[in-house]
């Protein structure tokens, strides 16, 4: 934020001195000039009101609007001072210069404001953003416009400016102005003979402006697409999964191998790791957070280095690795979404789009939800067995439940008040196997009032899996598949998801929706379309009442 007003500030700055420069009078620099400085204050009113902040969009739109905002005023002035170079007094030039030149003015500021409006009005998540941004410079733009029809007529009326006649001892400042005024008056004479000639060979030109126009269409076809580009910010992180059923010390195994690997690179000036640090993260989940070098010290940019830590890690067995270069961001930049009911159906798809995927050059850290099925033993009870020694189903998974899982049988208060549940069950070293839960004893009732029964005569055990996760959208089963870009624009990739998903035909009732940025991209893309579209018509109706036609 610090940057960009810095950048309004030296815009300003820069703006009064190329007024001076051309206009080469520090009063009419000064009459001109205080439009910018009355037109940026004055915006603070509609920000105040409108409920808008200081941030980083509304620094940069008063940026923008600083070339814009001074245009009226100069437009105005130098007619002004044309008036007054013919010999009319200060009171008449003022009031015929800014009366002559009035409408084509107002003709401009409303075609600027027309742009700004339908931008600031743009529906979706990019809207909300540029809300801010289109309001200022459109409030900005009406405030230079005001100023420009009154506050720099009745300066130039009342202020006598003696640089407009240029005579007298001038001093070496002006003689370098003058100097300047009469290369530009030459650059301005011959350009009065391209016109010329523009005007003795329409047709040429004609064919000209066609032609440039066949070919920016052309060009624009082969211009690749992203949602925004890529920031260096001198940071990523690497989020990894470690393999299903792992326990948290072969995560932190992991983990260690992942630090030691960014230890080769003298791009990495620190790094630290977690694991399952996130709300919904479990022991297999880690996190690691890296921080690079100065730029200059580095010599590529973090996408590059990236590249080259990717290499590294995915030599390091047992984990899925993703790498972002946003520290802010929760997903990657591409998600497909595969939709249908049979989770099968869509685990066995979500597999063919992965290897298809693959074969794609840029898309990387390619990511199935659920791909690995969590391992697991199912325990069946033998209902007539357990019903033989007085205990149902429910009784037997109940027992095994509070001896393997732990059951919360009372709280105690910590040192700092937090409740601390109390939880009873087998230590490790009679439960770590199927074998020793087997073995282990339930009590049943008999005629002797209780008897104990190995579980094994009760039970059965089979290896299986399951899987990882189960989720929907719109009433749909739904497997999603992940992916990170390398080089490759979001445009780009979008077409090449599609084209992989054409390629492994999805049955009747299952669909692919992409989703991620690219979802956004195309959304927000959508919605810019109309904003443009609206301005075109809002200028062409401003210009066909200016001239009062509409050819």
């Amino acid at each position: 934020m610090a940057d960009v007003e810095n950048s309004l500030l030296l815009g300003g700055l820069l703006t009064v001195v190329i007024v001076f420069l051309f206009l080469n009078s520090w009063r009419s620099t000064v009459i001109t000039g205080l439009t910018l400085p009355i037109s940026v204050i004055s915006s603070f009113i509609v920000m105040y009101f409108l409920g808008m902040t200081l941030n980083t969009l509304t620094l940069m739109a008063l940026s923008l609007a600083i070339g814009l905002l001074i245009d009226d005023a100069i437009v105005v002035r130098e007619n002004i001072v044309r008036h007054l170079e013919h010999g009319q007094d200060h009171f008449t030039a003022a009031r015929e210069g800014t009366a002559e030149i009035g409408l084509a003015v107002l003709a401009t500021s409303m075609s600027i404001i027309a742009v700004f409006v339908p931008v600031a009005f743009m529906k979706g998540i990019i809207g909300r953003f540029f809300f801010q941004f289109g309001l200022t410079v459109a409030f900005a733009v009406l405030v230079s416009l005001f100023v420009s029809f009154t506050l720099d007529p009745m300066l130039s009326s009342r202020w006598h400016d003696p640089d407009i006649d240029r005579t007298g001892k001038r001093n070496l400042l002006n003689r370098a102005l003058d100097v300047f005024n009469d290369w530009f008056e030459r650059m301005a004479d011959g350009y009065k003979g391209v016109i010329a000639w523009a005007l003795d060979h329409r047709k040429t030109i004609a064919l000209m402006a066609t032609l440039a126009f066949v070919a920016g269409i052309g060009v624009f076809g082969t211009l690749q697409a992203e949602f925004q580009p890529s920031m260096d910010q001198g940071e990523f992180i690497i989020k990894f999964k470690s393999g299903p059923g792992s326990s948290m010390e072969e995560t932190r195994g992991r983990l260690g191998e992942i630090l030691k690997g960014l230890g080769e690179f003298k791009e990495v000036r620190y790094s630290y790791g977690s694991i399952g640090a996130g709300d919904a993260d479990t022991v297999r989940d880690g996190m690691v957070y890296v921080k690079l070098v100065a730029r200059k010290e580095r010599g590529v940019n973090v996408q590059g280095v990236i590249h080259k830590i990717r290499g590294r890690l995915q030599q390091i067995p047992g984990i899925t690795l993703s790498m972002m270069d946003n520290p802010d961001s929760f997903q990657k930049a591409l998600v497909i979404v595969l939709q249908g009911e049979e989770i099968t159906t869509l685990k066995k798809y979500a597999a063919d789009l992965k290897r298809e995927l693959y074969t794609v050059r840029g898309i990387v850290d390619i990511e199935t939800a659920g791909e690995l099925d969590t391992p697991e033993y199912r325990m069946t009870v033998d209902r007539a067995r357990a019903a033989s020694v007085g205990l149902g189903s429910g009784n037997v998974a109940n027992l095994v439940g509070t001896l393997v899982g732990g059951r919360a049988v009372t709280t105690y208060e910590d040192d700092e008040g937090e409740a601390v549940n109390v939880r009873v069950r087998l230590p490790q070293d009679l439960r770590g196997t199927v074998a020793q839960v087997a073995d282990l004893k339930v009590t049943a009732p008999s005629a002797m009032g209780t008897a104990l029964v190995p579980l094994a005569d009760l039970v059965s055990f089979t290896r299986s899996a399951s899987p990882a996760e189960v989720s929907r959208r719109d009433l749909s089963r739904q497997v999603t598949v992940d992916t990170n870009l390398d080089g490759l624009p979001l445009g780009t990739a979008g077409t090449a998801v599609n084209a992989a998903v054409e390629r492994i035909k999805l049955p009747q009732g299952y669909k692919a929706v992409v989703g991620g940025d690219s979802e956004i991209m195309i959304e927000s893309f959508g919605y810019l379309a109309e904003a443009l579209l609206m301005a075109v018509i809002f200028v062409y109706l401003i210009l066909a009442a200016q001239f009062e036609s509409f050819i």
